[in-house]
């Protein structure tokens, strides 16, 4: 049969072949044909769909998805933009975010949103946070304000020591005196939650905005403690994070400051802000501070630095120039910007704080909390109190002349340095003991140079007592209210 035309039709019936150029607007459709081949490109429209229909094993869409449903084997490299390559060997590199909710390595470690599950040996890592993997991690000691070996309550004046050890609370100028108080953590609350029990509480006086006045919360840090932390305190790449809780009657911002004193010529100071508090509710506040050429900690046990925390300074001591989150040489002066003075004015405004914790690394991890006869150990470094029964003995001592005894007290642990004596001033809450007590005729005292790191020697007063010289004798306490306290704080 020759080639037939018959209206818009074409029939050829054997093989053809065109010299030019042939251009089908329609459909071009192929029955029983085996292969395709072309030297050029081949342009598809509307896809590619490999396979009978239904049940096509392979598509490629015009809008370049590819979807096969069997085993794809490709002998070389598959890259993906320019930022992806999976190799021929199985290795895959993506220089960008790679997101997966689940990934598996072999049949051993599985990493999900949730965290890493290893059957196998372990997990090898060099750091966590950027610091140590083992060891302490808050450098701050009592930072859950849980022990107060001096009292749980105090309005007196001055500042010192007077309720939860290791940070304290300083005033000056106050018409009206703040009491401070080391209180239960509300059960429900934040805080409760994450496993605090105790906090720090400040109730203002009737007090005016006085530019001499100020109410703060602080605590130093050992200047070893601070060059041994694996903190690079020169490097700006180098950093430590100070977090905790915060909650005030009164809403408003507060300010606080990081000061290593040790530079020569002065020291160099970090302030920073909570945010603006919402009134009654308890805020956690995290603060990431970098290193700084500046920052020294000078060898020894005096302070390297100290983290404080306030409610309130008059302008004798803030700028409105004064920059945060940065470092800048210390004046007393310029140590905050100025201050909202709403807190300070209000009667009986509160302000509490728990959760204090200071360490090395760009991220505040999970509050370290430790045991409690561990954290009281560590604050009786820098305080520790005797307490005793009537008629229970501080220590072992002898007779020493007809007007006192000598008494011997090993400390608990080391201190910081050559701690004081303190005692409840009275001398009848002491007695001493031979065969028979009696009652001193003064409090105990301890003379110049006597002392050591690791024991006190100690006179106890009793005039005309009768014993023998060089008995062994006792101090023992009269009361309950009697108590020996050493102190090395900084």
């Amino acid at each position: 049969m020759a080639v037939q035309i018959s209206g818009n039709d074409i029939t050829v019936p054997r093989d053809g072949t065109f010299s030019r150029n042939v251009s089908i607007a329609g459909t071009l459709t192929y029955e029983d044909v085996t292969n395709v081949d072309s030297i050029g490109i081949v342009t598809a429209r509307n896809g590619i769909e490999v396979g009978a229909s239904p049940g096509v094993a392979a598509s490629i869409s015009v809008d370049g998805n590819m979807i096969v449903s069997g085993i794809t084997t490709i002998g070389g490299d598959i890259k993906v933009g320019s930022g992806v390559t999976i190799g021929k060997d199985g290795h895959l590199f993506a220089t960008g975010v790679t997101t997966s909710t689940t990934v598996k390595v072999g049949a051993a470690v599985t990493i999900s949103e949730s965290g890493i599950e290893a059957s196998g040996i372990g997990i090898t890592v060099a750091n966590i946070n950027g610091a140590q993997i083992g060891g302490r991690r808050n450098i701050i000691i009592n930072g859950a304000f849980n022990v107060a070996q001096r009292g749980t309550s105090a309005t007196t004046p001055g500042d010192e020591f007077l309720t939860t050890d290791r940070i304290r609370f300083d005033r000056s100028g106050l018409s009206e005196n703040t009491t401070q108080a080391q209180v239960d953590v509300t059960q429900g609350t934040s805080p409760y939650e994450s496993g605090f029990r105790k906090a720090l509480k400040l109730t203002n006086g009737n007090n005016s905005a006085d530019v001499s006045q100020y109410q703060t919360i602080w605590t130093k840090i050992e200047a070893d403690d601070m060059a041994s932390s694996g903190w690079h305190y020169t490097s700006p790449s180098s950093f430590i994070t100070f977090s905790f809780w915060v909650k005030s009657s009164v809403a408003q911002n507060f300010y606080g400051y990081l000061y290593a004193p040790n530079r020569s010529g002065g020291g160099d100071i970090y302030p920073f802000e909570t945010g603006s508090l919402s009134a009654n509710t308890w805020t956690k506040v995290i603060k990431t501070v970098p290193g700084h050429s500046n920052v020294t900690f000078s060898a020894g046990t005096g302070w390297g630095l100290q983290v404080l925390l306030s409610p309130y300074f008059g302008t004798n001591y803030t700028a409105s120039s004064v920059a945060l989150n940065t470092w800048a040489a210390y004046a007393s002066g310029t140590r905050t910007p100025d201050y909202t003075t709403t807190w300070q004015t209000t009667d009986d405004a509160t302000f509490e704080t728990t959760g204090w914790q200071l360490e090395v690394g760009q991220q505040a991890t999970p509050f370290e909390f430790r045991p409690f006869g561990e954290e009281l150990r560590l604050c009786e470094r820098y305080y520790q109190k005797k307490l005793n029964y009537t008629n229970q003995p501080f220590g072992v001592g002898n007779i020493d002349g007809a007007n006192q005894g000598q008494l011997h007290v090993t400390l608990i642990t080391s201190m910081r340095q050559k701690p004081t004596l303190e005692t409840t001033g009275t001398a009848g809450d002491y007695g001493l003991r031979v065969r028979s007590t009696q009652t001193c005729t003064g409090v105990p005292t301890m003379p110049s140079l006597t002392a050591s790191t690791d024991s006190v020697f100690l006179e106890i007063p009793r005039s005309s007592h009768g014993f023998t010289d060089g008995q062994a004798c006792f101090c023992v306490a009269m009361n309950a209210s009697a108590y020996l306290a050493f102190d090395a704080e900084i």
